[in-house]
Order: C-alpha cells, then structure tokens, then sequence
C-alpha cells in the first residue's frame, strides 16, 4: 500500500515554510519602513518565522523518516538509498540529492536564524527581513509546484510513479519496488556523513555577517554593523574551511588520484567565498583598530554571501555539465537560482550605491610601518588569489551566458587544472604566507620606524634561515619556487611563534588566536608543498616487461603486478597479495572471500569454515551473515626490516573497490600513516570475478586414495573422503549423505587443501566443486566406484588470481592535517573572544540604557 500521507504532510509542510518566511520578511520589513509599530511588527515577525523554523524541522525529519523506512514509492529514497544501507549512511542519503542539500541548507539558517533573534537586539528587523527573504528563495527551489504554469522548485515528496515513465506503473500505479537505487559508492564512507552538514553550515554562516551589513545599510549605521558581525565572520571563516578540508580528506581517503584537492570546479565555487571572507574579516579588524577600510570590508562581506550563492548556479544549475565530477545534474532550477542569485546581487550593491555618498571615508594615513597596511595588503593577496581561480572556474557559465545570446564561445577551461592553478596559487601563498608572519609583529609591537623593525625582526628572520636551511638539506629540496614557498611559510610559523611567546608571557593568551592561526596555515602550505610536489611512486614495474599494450606507459611503468601468495619486492617493502575479502556487520575485520557460499540474497553469505580471530569464535560453518556485497577489500600484506635493530615491521593494507551498477568499478585507497609520510596504495587493475573467469578444457583423473595427480604444474595428493554431517548451504536431511574430498596440492612454502563435495540428497546426486582462484585451479568430485575404490575428478585451470597497484609515498602530508586542526584551534579563541566582546558591548550599552531610565524616573 502506497504511502501517501508522509509525502503529502511534508509537502503541506514545505508551502507553510514557503508562506510564514514570506510573512516573516514583510512583518519585518514593515517595520524599517515604519507601517507597522516596532513592538507589534517584530512580535509577528518572530512568530512567523518560529512557524516557518519549526515546518522546515518536520519537512526534514518526515524526508528522512521516508529514507528510513525504505518507502521506495518516493522517489527520493528509491533514487538514494537501499535496502542494505546501515544508518549512518541512511544519512548520507538524505543529502545526497539537490532536494535534501537544499534542504540541509535552509535547516542551517534556520537554526542561526534562531539564534540571531536571541542575540542581535536592535539588528534583528533588518537582520532577520534579509533571513526571510534568504529562506522563501531557498524554499521555492523545492516546493515542487505549477504556479501560473511555471514549475517552481523540486519537490523531495514526489512519489516514483509520477517521477519516472515505466510501463509496470502503467499495469498497477500501487507498485513499489523491493529496493532502490543506492547511495552513489564514494558517499559510503564516514566523512560523507559529517562533510556536507559541516561544509552547508558554513554555506549558511556567511549569511550572517551579510545579513547585519544590510542592516547597517538600511538604518544608516555605517560601522555598527561590524560588532554583531564580526564574531559571525570568525564563525565562518571556521565552519566553512572546516568543512573544505574535511572534504580534502574524505578525497584523498576515498578517491583514486592519489590526492586531497583537484582544482575541480565544485571545489573552487567553495574555496572562492572562503578566500574573500578571510580577506572580509581582516578588514574588519583593521575597521576595528584604526576606522580604515570600511567600505572595503563591506564589499568583502557582501562578495562572500554573493559568491556562495554563485557557487549554488554553478553547481546546480547544471552549467558546468562534464567540467566537473561533483555538480548535480539540471532539475529544471537554473532559471530560479539566477532569479535568486540576481535578486540579491542587485538588493545588495543597490543599496550600497545608494548609501555611497554617506558612507564614512577616513583618510588616515597609511604607512609601511602601519600594522594597517599589512593586513589590507594581505586582504588584498587573498582577492586576487580568490580571483584568480574564479575566472577559469566561470568559464563554462561564461559560455553559456553568451550562448543565450546567440554567441558562439569555444572558451576551454585548463586542460591540466592542477599545473595551471598551482603555477599561480603558490606565489600567492609565498606572499600570503610573508605577510602573516611581517603583519603580527606589526600588530601586535610599535615598529614606526626601520631601525626598530630590524631589531625586533632579525632574530626571527635568522632563526628561520637556520632553519630552512637545515629542512632543505634533510629534505632535498631542489626546485627554486618550492624552496622560496618553504622559507616564507618557515618564517610565518618562526615569527607567529615569537610573538605567541610575548602573548603567553604577558598572560593575553586569550589574543593568540591570530598567531595560532597564521602557524596552522604556513604548517598546512608546507605539508601541501611535500606531500604534492615531492609525493613518490614506489611501485615501479622493474620486471621489465609491458602488463598490456592496452595499458597507458605510465601504468605499465608505475604500477605493481602481484600474484596471489607470491612475494614481491617494492623499495624497502616485501609485498605479498593475500586474497581478496569483504565486510560483515556481524564479524568484525576483513573476512576470506574464499571462505563463503553466495546464493541469492546478494547481501548474505553462508560461511564455509569457522570464523576466529585473536582466539575468539566469531562465526561458525554453516551461519549465514549479512555481508556488504559490493565491497571488495583486497588485502596486501607489507613486509620491512628496520636498518637500526634489524626488527620486522608487519602490516596489511586493505585497498577497497566497489563493484556499482551506475558507476561500474570504483577504487578506493589503502593508507598507512607514519609520522613523516604516508604509503598510499589503490587497485588500478584486478582479476576478473569468478563468474566471469574463463577455464581450461575439463581434464578427468580416476585416482586411489594415496595418489598423485599431475595437472600442468601441480602436483596434488589425494588424501580420501570424509563423510560430513554439515555442509554450508545444504539441508541435510535422514538419509541424506555428504562426502567431502581432501586433496592436497604440494606447494614450495605450504600445502594448500582443496575440498569438492559430492552429495547425495533425495535419490539424487549433487557435485559441489573446490574452486582456489590463488593456484587458478578447480575440482570436482564426479564419480565413486566403491567396488574398485577409484575416484574420479574433473580438473580445470586458468590465470592465478591477481592485482596490480599503485603505491605512492606522500612525504610529510601529516603537516596539512596537523596545520587544518592549528588552524582551527586558533579560529575557535578568536571566534571566542569576538562573541564575548560583543556580548560585553552589549551589556554595557544595557546598563547605560538602564541607568539613563532611573535617572529620568
């Protein structure tokens, strides 16, 4: 029975969500205009937009109540999730497609919305008037409704039959499929579930110090806006670059290319606005100190909640087509997100234009000595680097612009993305990475003249040309650009020591988040600058022969061969390919593929030995359990011994590919992590699956018990049968009868058993045969002649089981995660410091209020 309530009731939900924002932006926006009394306007504005909060919380818990439920006769779930999914990834589902990521969106601003009605005080009508309008935009993009013959927005809550043309809907329009889709292999994975929350957060987050810069605007309060903003500011520099970088990681754990960024489009839509708002935020801070660059500040505000939301066309709209492997395809939403992006493109540098002429200029004087200048000329770095990518970014929206207009454009973006955007972004780090170690002695000491920068910056300057040194000649640093990127991120991180030292020793170390925060970025620049420009492949092919003339030179030259059991050097690494295995939920670890019986179900297993692990039985011969079919781990064993004390170091790699109908084969990487790089390992070629191996011709041996059997280069010996009582995936009833085979092939290292079945169950006869992909070879068990004792077997053979790989060291990449967790650290103490003080503010403009009204009393 096809459940029609939940999506009816989340559709319901949608337009009251849809309608109190829309009455929420006029109460509010009634107000400003001075219709409506303060105190009745923001009391219906409140209200309104608490209604419309409260309606999107139930859209999100009744989408994912459907997602959970398995409800395939919504869409939605029949196209993103699947019988199998464990919980967590259930989550990943909900925001997997435009619908649940737009609604991810919305359920941010509303949770700051929330909090911005609790703290902005005098802010909050004209705050909160730019939050409605921000969420009706937002909403229409998933109301899913025919207004006057337009189709505004795609609804989560559409039912599958309506979705998709399939005759079988045509026979019974009651149907529901068993199962659906599946969530996409490379979102099945942890940091998928924490990502996108984090990464929409700081999406939402720049709306903040957006919405207070309009305010400002609107009532004429030129540079108040900045208190209640610039804690917000520091709150999604953080939000935001967090979750840049837990995407980097998710990367460079789940993806093939051996890396953590690939300058992809959908990667540079969020880099830009996270450059600009860095650059927004320490204009706001020179505003802060000396009253300069206001309008500056506003104009980064305003970019980086425009940028987002031109990230949002990007991405969505389906402008970027094959340019890239992260945007979402065309649900029909362009035209509506240039509507929106637009709107307030035109709202935004409207009323700035219009205020121009009163805005505050200070004409202070601004010298090389002035802590002022250095932070805008760092400002300055960031929107030239931001701008920098944005260009070639645009390119496909730039056609497609001219396009509309009948213009023919061949514009290409950058063939080789990552040459063509390191070329430049890296001088702009050198600068960036000068002007955050020059800028905090600036700030945070009097140096107005160059006798007195000399004296307090030699010792820094000596110290970090010391040191770069002594890095250069233990790292073999060569090409002349990385070394100059070297030595100025070793100084940023020297003299925002020295100065963290001066903060600490005067007990400010509640001021250091500036200082700790420039180290975690210069920390980040040079593991970016090892782990990218000195990563190594060590899996060279030195056997000297070609894999395939299909395969590209550089797979043939830097890739691996292994056979299964057989060892084979790589560097200092003894490798040795184990065998492939999967996942249980219900055993722990990696289990022998070998080692289990498939039948129908695709997502259960009938186990055919015992399961123990570290003394511990797990499983036992004929269970079945729930296995996670379309993952293959194939397990590469690492041997080394260690030059000082001769000991062995032992380890398993469990490099994974996912077998998916939509995306074919996919790989993910195996890492091993050591204090000074990372060995990363994927599968770039394997065997194919038994289904599809192609065996020998049948061989037929009669044998005795004690025999010998040759078949090409083995040598087995036929051991006898036993009678078993228990055989995986057979029902052995009273009469029936089991007979197992024990042969054992003579190998160099070890022996290897090989067990075919014959069974006899209800008069007939079953044959069930040993199939060892690692020898590539298979037996059966096909007739008893009990009067003579002769057994006779079929044998057949093919290529042993094999991988090839590629294994990469990335030196010195735990500096980029090291610096990522530095620089959110001192992200948090200045986020922390900025809440207080604009809460002090507030408290002290409180007070004032109150004693002002006891006097008048």
């Amino acid at each position: 029975m096809i459940d029609t309530l939940s999506g009816n009731l989340g559709h319901f939900l949608m337009i009251v969500a849809f309608v109190f924002a829309i009455a929420s932006a006029v109460y509010y926006g009634l107000v400003e205009l001075g219709v409506l009394d303060k105190g009745i306007g923001k009391k219906y504005g409140r209200l309104a937009f608490y209604v419309h909060g409260l309606s999107v919380i139930g859209v999100v818990a009744i989408l994912f109540s459907i997602i959970y439920q398995h409800k395939y006769e919504y869409y939605y779930a029949w196209s993103h999730s699947s019988n199998n999914l464990p919980v967590h990834f259930m989550i990943s589902c909900f925001w997997e497609g435009q619908e649940g990521s737009f609604l991810l969106w919305i359920f941010w601003h509303v949770i700051l919305g929330f909090f911005v009605i609790r703290t902005a005080k005098k802010w909050e009508n004209s705050a909160m008037l730019i939050f409605s309008l921000v969420q009706a935009f937002l909403v229409s993009m998933i109301l899913g409704i025919d207004l006057w013959g337009m189709k505004l927005g795609s609804s989560p809550f559409i039912l599958l039959r309506d979705a998709v043309a399939a005759p079988i809907f045509e026979m019974n329009p009651n149907y529901i499929p068993t199962d659906g889709n599946g969530l996409n292999p490379l979102l099945q994975n942890y940091w998928m579930v924490i990502h996108p929350p984090t990464l929409f957060l700081g999406f939402a987050a720049t709306l903040v110090p957006f919405a207070f810069l309009m305010a400002g605007l609107v009532k004429r309060d030129y540079t108040g806006w900045i208190k209640p903003a610039l804690g917000w500011t520091v709150f999604g520099v953080f939000i935001l670059g967090l979750g840049i970088m837990m995407g980097a990681y998710w990367a460079y754990e789940t993806l093939n290319f051996g890396g953590y960024w690939n300058w992809d489009p959908v990667e540079n839509a969020v880099y830009i606005p996270w450059l600009v708002m860095v650059g927004a935020l320490h204009l706001m801070l020179v505003y802060r100190k000396n009253g300069t660059a206001l309008v500056s500040a506003m104009i980064l505000t305003m970019a980086s909640f425009l940028l987002v939301l031109y990230a949002t066309f990007l991405t969505r709209s389906g402008v970027l087509g094959e340019a890239s492997v992260h945007s979402f395809t065309d649900l029909g939403l362009s035209g509506q997100l240039v509507v929106y992006l637009l709107f307030f493109v035109v709202i935004a540098i409207g009323l700035l234009a219009y205020r121009w002429k009163e805005l505050p200029k200070k004409d202070n004087e601004v010298t090389a000595y002035s802590r002022e200048f250095w932070i805008f000329m760092g400002a300055t770095i960031l929107c030239i680097a931001s701008f920098q990518v944005f260009l070639p970014t645009s390119i496909p929206a730039f056609n497609s612009f001219l396009g509309f207009f009948g213009v023919n454009s061949n514009w290409a973006p950058p063939a080789d993305a990552v040459t063509f955007y390191t070329t430049y972004q890296k001088w702009f780090a050198v600068i960036i990475a000068i002007l955050s170690g020059t800028g905090q002695y600036f700030y945070w000491q009097k140096l107005d003249s160059r006798a007195k920068v000399w004296d307090k910056m030699m010792i820094p300057v000596i110290v970090t040309m010391v040191a770069t040194t002594a890095v250069l000649l233990a790292g073999k640093v060569d090409d002349l650009s990385y070394i100059i990127l070297l030595t100025a991120s070793m100084y940023s991180v020297i003299s925002n020591a020295f100065v963290l030292i001066k903060l600490f020793s005067t007990k400010n170390a509640n001021l250091s988040g500036g200082a700790i925060s420039h180290i975690g970025i210069a920390l980040m620049l040079i593991g970016i600058m090892f782990s990218s420009g000195y990563s190594n492949t060590i899996s060279l092919n030195m056997s000297g022969r070609q894999y395939s003339s299909q395969f590209s030179e550089e797979m043939n030259k830097e890739n691996l061969l292994l056979f299964r059991n057989e060892s084979k050097q790589m560097r200092d690494y003894m490798l040795t390919y184990k065998g492939p295995r999967m996942e249980s939920e219900d055993i722990p670890g990696y289990i022998e593929r070998e080692s289990l019986m498939f039948f129908e179900d695709p997502y259960k297993a009938i186990l055919k030995e015992d399961i123990v692990q570290k003394g511990e039985t797990y499983g036992h011969k004929g269970d079945t359990i729930q296995i996670y079919n379309e993952n293959i781990y194939y397990e590469v064993e690492y041997r080394r011994k260690s030059s000082k004390d001769g000991k062995e170091e032992v380890f398993s790699l469990y490099p994974r590919v996912q077998h998916n109908e939509q995306m074919g084969v996919v790989p993910s990487p195996g890492i091993v992590n050591y204090p000074d790089r990372d060995i990363y390992t994927h599968i770039t070629q394997m065997a194919v699956d038994d289904e599809e191996v192609e065996w020998s011709e049948p061989m037929q041996k009669e044998v005795a018990v004690g025999d010998t059997i040759i078949v090409h280069d083995f040598f087995m010996v036929f051991d006898g049968v036993v009678r078993e009582s228990v055989m995986p995936g057979v029902e052995l009833g009273e009469g029936d009868v089991a007979l197992r085979a024990n042969l054992r092939v003579l190998g160099n290292r070890q022996d290897h058993d090989i067990r075919p079945f014959f069974v006899i169950k209800g008069g007939q006869v079953g044959l069930v045969p040993d199939t060892k992909r690692d020898l590539g070879l298979k037996v059966q068990l096909d007739e008893i002649n009990p009067k003579d004792e002769k057994f006779k077997f079929t044998m057949q053979t093919t290529q042993r089981d094999w991988i090839i790989l590629k294994a990469v060291e990335k030196p010195l990449i735990n500096l980029l995660w090291i610096g990522t967790i530095v620089l959110c650290i001192g992200t948090c103490i200045s986020m922390s410091r900025r809440f207080k003080d604009y809460a002090n503010d507030k408290k002290e403009v409180e007070d004032k209020a109150e004693e002002k009204e006891e006097i008048l009393a």
